[in-house]
């Protein structure tokens, strides 16, 4: 019987030929040794699959090793094996359910009688470092599908059966991975020996979960948990954590008196005057941007007719998300976002191409009905207001507005301290509207226009809308964490469904495209973000109250109130203490409210006509004149970033 010789090509161009069937290890030892160690999987045809994969024809392969981003869904999908298995060895007759990776880490649902407690985590978590040792081989299996119920069903594992009578169509087989004597349903693929998970792995916390995540089934019991490819990756994720904690912006917000949440408005902001201080001067720093860039800023109506909703497709695909009311038998809708709104305006009064661009923003109060179980501080809300801008341009136009907007949008993420920005452009997905070269002329507008700004950008294929291609704008914090803010968004669809035309210079009726854009998204997620950014130590210009001035005795106070008003009127937001406490109570109350400048007022600086200046991190710098001061504050907050 003659023997396959496949042709193995490699990421670098080089290629390997053999004359039979190989695995993908099989490839990696021919490589070399050290490769072979290091092999945890391998990608053929763009497909991930085990190390044991046989390739029987010629191939494109990449060897998958640690340094590789697929490697840590691979390290924590075993990892909840390795925490089934271990469960399922120290509590016997537990039932595992669904356990897969997730965005830092993986679970499991556990479906047993009795709580893990704390200490059961420490005991599962010690076992599967036990496991780990034993270095079992993980090795897939193909079972028929009655022959796969029948022996879970033996073992007591309900859940299984109900898994493989759903999903696994009759007729079809079954994927099993086996570590020892435990196995499991699964996909995979999977790291060839639970060795290779080593020891970058941490239970964090039990949770309840609905079977399927149905609250009319039963609830099971989910523990989460964390995994990396060392320990040092672990620990260093283990530190981001501690430090989120410390800068969590619910915390800190109820700390300084910025704002509240409360269950009688689930998910909507009560701004206190520090945080609405903090709020009005984010939106006017956006306004002053935009309108220095040609932008209109318009207002539209909270309260809509259904019919608008219908028209422009949101009835469809939000309907479930809208708040909605009724009113002398009409319906209407409270907008959940700002879009169809803003082409009621674009479309009083005949346009020319003249008009084009016409750039209309809006500060816009939205509702979404979010499920209630994701609401999260200012970071999830029913309740927000977007920096929304929608530009009405033609097509010979796109690439100069993405253009000017990427310029823009640098320049006030620097403002805000961010300068680590990752770029990623979506392209169409299959179900889309609008002609193929449309699509071709919008994409290549976005990709040309990234790369004119020397961009490095990440392409996502099919990851559009279903209107257009997009831009997104990712910002990095200090420890690390990604926030996608920033959009810029093609729409073909939505100006002609709601009859948004303009005349082309040939006279011909012609329908606009429209850029969707925003630069900080919400605003309440984006102050959110900042809050946590800088623990509430806010940059002076951000600050609800850039300085305190503090008298010693009363003999100072008559000064320190002109020196407030002196300070105020030129645009400083300062206050006074002058309460009958101790200068050093005093100081340290204020520094725990992270104001960023303290003005202590004693009789030398009464006779001098200065204020002594100290910052919030303790640093004495020394006695300064009112007016200098005054030059300081305005030089530093004109910085900004």
């Amino acid at each position: 019987m003659p023997h396959n010789s496949p042709v193995i090509t490699l990421p670098d161009g080089s290629k390997r030929e053999f004359d039979h069937s190989v695995t993908v290890m099989t490839v990696a030892e021919a490589i070399g040794p050290g490769l072979a160690k290091a092999t945890l999987a391998g990608k053929v045809n763009g497909d991930l699959v085990d190390a044991s994969y046989v390739i029987e024809d010629d191939a494109q392969l990449a060897i998958i090793t640690s340094r590789d981003e697929e490697a840590l869904e691979l390290l924590r999908h075993d990892a909840a094996h390795v925490m089934a298995q271990a469960v399922q060895e120290l509590y016997p007759g537990t039932q595992v359910t669904i356990g897969p990776a997730i965005e830092d880490g993986f679970y499991y649902d556990f479906a047993r009688e009795q709580t893990f407690t704390p200490d059961d985590l420490k005991k599962i978590e010690q076992r599967m470092h036990e496991i780990v040792k034993r270095d079992l081989q993980i090795v897939r299996e193909v079972w028929d599908r009655d022959q796969a119920k029948q022996t879970f069903g033996d073992i007591g594992e309900g859940y299984k059966v109900e898994i493989i009578e759903d999903i696994i169509p009759e007729g079809e087989e079954v994927s099993i991975y086996r570590q020892g004597d435990w196995f499991d349903v699964c996909r995979g693929p999977h790291l060839p020996s639970t060795a290779k998970l080593g020891k970058g792995f941490k239970l964090m916390k039990v949770a309840g979960a609905y079977w399927r995540g149905n609250s009319d089934n039963e609830m099971l019991q989910r523990i989460y948990g964390t995994a990396w490819p060392d320990k040092k990756q672990l620990n260093a994720y283990l530190h981001r954590l501690e430090e989120a904690e410390k800068r969590d912006h619910r915390k800190i917000g109820k700390q300084l008196g910025l704002f509240h949440t409360q269950e009688e408005a689930p998910g909507m902001v009560f701004w206190h005057d520090k945080g609405w201080t903090i709020y009005l001067t984010v939106e006017n720093y956006i306004r002053n941007k935009i309108r220095a860039r040609g932008y209109q800023e318009i207002n539209t109506p909270q309260v809509v007719d259904r019919s608008l909703w219908e028209r422009s497709g949101h009835w469809d695909k939000f309907g479930d998300m809208m708040f909605t009311t009724h009113s002398e038998n009409r319906d209407y809708a409270v907008k959940p976002m700002n879009c169809p709104c803003h082409i009621q305006v674009f479309n009083q009064g005949l346009k020319s191409y003249r008009d084009l661009p016409l750039r209309l923003a809006e500060f816009g109060s939205c509702h979404r009905n979010e499920p209630s179980g994701t609401l999260h501080g200012l970071m999830r809300v029913r309740n927000f207001v977007q920096d929304d801008a929608h530009i009405f341009c033609t097509e010979d136009q796109l690439q100069e507005e993405v253009s000017a907007f990427i310029d823009l949008v640098y320049e006030v993420y620097a403002d805000f301290g961010f300068t680590e920005i990752m770029v990623a452009l979506s392209t169409r997905p299959e179900k889309r509207v609008g002609e193929d070269a449309a699509w071709d002329k919008a994409e290549k507008a976005l990709e040309v226009a990234l790369d004119n700004k020397g961009l490095e950008w990440k392409l996502q294929p099919g990851e559009g809308a279903f209107y257009g291609p997009k831009i997104e704008f990712v910002l990095k914090d200090c420890i690390g964490r990604q926030w996608q803010c920033g959009t810029m968004q093609v729409d073909f669809s939505m100006p002609g469904r709601l009859d948004a035309h303009y005349i082309a210079e040939d006279g011909s009726k012609q329908v606009p495209v429209m850029l969707h854009r925003a630069i900080l998204g919400s605003l309440e997620r984006f102050i959110g973000i900042l809050i946590e950014e800088h623990e509430g130590k806010f940059p002076l210009w951000l600050a609800p109250v850039q300085a305190v001035l503090i008298n010693i005795t009363d003999n100072q106070a008559e000064y320190a109130k002109k020196v407030q008003q002196s300070l105020v009127a030129q645009g400083l937001k300062v206050e006074l203490d002058l309460r009958n406490e101790k200068i050093g109570f005093k100081i340290r109350e204020h520094t725990l409210q992270r104001v960023p400048y303290l003005l202590v007022i004693g009789d030398r600086e009464l006779e001098t006509n200065t204020v002594a200046v100290r910052t919030r991190s303790g640093e004495d710098l020394g006695v300064m004149s009112v007016d200098d001061l005054a030059t300081k504050f305005a030089d530093e907050i004109a910085s900004r970033g």
